[in-house]
């Protein structure tokens, strides 16, 4: 999953000595802690670098972080190599362009409701909820879920 726009709202808050700060969901925290205990590897591939998401990504015990990635999608390809995923297993959320070429590798794509138009037209499956507002709880919800119930 990308960062800005996805886990958090898009903002980028500064304060006056030039300290970073976000706004996570608390609700995409637990689904995301959830999804980890039941066996799914989450992943955060964003293009800024941010000791805030460094220390997000620690608190939910995801271990696979990419920061300051130009190419997205050859980050996601080393997650493929690395766990022997094929692409119907990995699904991938993003919220912008630089994203499109990650999203297009996933089996599933998905974007916030806050996305840019090119990226909400582009993927598989749009969530109700707006980027750090529930939107990445809202897709691990709807895996859970097939997950427990499969598709016949």
């Amino acid at each position: 999953m990308d960062v800005d726009g996805v886990l958090t709202d898009g903002r980028i808050v500064l304060d006056a000595r030039g300290n970073e700060l976000k706004f996570f969901d608390a609700h995409d925290g637990y689904g995301i802690v959830r999804a980890q205990q039941e066996g799914i590897r989450c992943a955060i591939i964003s293009g800024r670098s941010s000791p805030v998401v460094r220390k997000r990504a620690a608190e939910l015990g995801i271990r696979d972080l990419f920061l300051g990635v130009r190419d997205k999608e050859r980050a996601l390809r080393t997650l493929f190599a690395k766990y022997s995923f094929s692409t119907e297993e990995v699904c991938c959320i993003g919220d912008d362009e630089p994203d499109l070429p990650m999203l297009a590798a996933a089996g599933l794509s998905a974007a916030p409701s806050s996305a840019v138009v090119s990226v909400r037209l582009c993927v598989d499956y749009v969530t109700r909820a707006g980027g750090g507002r529930g939107a990445v709880r809202e897709l691990l919800d709807l895996i859970h879920a097939a997950r427990i119930r499969p598709l016949r």
